[in-house]
């Protein structure tokens, strides 16, 4: 059975990155996977201080919620990436996860994420989709250097209000399928 991780980094419960990434966790429970979201907005997690202990297989520095979230990555075998286009760019909630992932850049740790899927639900308020590209850009280029599949993209423009993303049908079916194709 597929173990699914969706890492929420929108700071809004039950905004459009929070239906998106539940969407495709409802399509990986339906699969018959298992699906867990996790809320970076309800975590204590420090910003990466470049120390490199995890790259000599040292203990981390900060002991945070960053260390549930990689026992969870280590557990998972596809992680669901979801925050919503700020300032052009990821939550700062999502980009403080993503740089406290250099655990896995060295030692022994990579193994522990090498090959895992991602998929990436991004909503964002305009409807130009060029928006969205600094984002795609930025994931791409992590999951590459992880050696991680990015498997697909959910790209959700024109919504901005609480909830606005569930008069999107279609774009919430392809977000289930995506998750069925996760469990698979």
């Amino acid at each position: 059975m597929k173990k699914v991780l969706g890492i929420i980094g929108s700071p809004r419960r039950q905004g459009n990155t929070h239906i998106l990434v539940e969407r495709i966790l409802s399509g990986v429970r339906e699969g018959g996977g298992q699906a867990e979201a996790i809320f970076l907005g309800d975590l204590e997690i420090a910003e990466c201080i470049g120390c490199h202990a995890c790259w000599q297989d040292k203990p981390c520095p900060h002991h945070d919620d960053m260390e549930d979230v990689i026992a969870k990555i280590i557990k998972s075998d596809a992680i669901v990436f979801g925050t919503p286009v700020y300032w052009y760019g990821p939550t700062a909630l999502m980009k403080a996860c993503i740089d406290r992932f250099v655990y896995f850049n060295g030692g022994t740790n990579r193994i522990k994420i090498r090959g895992k899927s991602a998929l990436l639900a991004i909503p964002y308020e305009e409807e130009d989709p060029e928006t969205a590209k600094p984002v795609e850009v930025f994931f791409a280029k992590c999951f590459d250097y992880l050696e991680m599949p990015l498997v697909g993209t959910i790209l959700a423009p024109g919504v901005t209000k609480r909830g606005e993303i569930q008069e999107k049908k279609e774009l919430l079916n392809r977000a289930w399928e995506w998750g069925k194709k996760l469990a698979e």
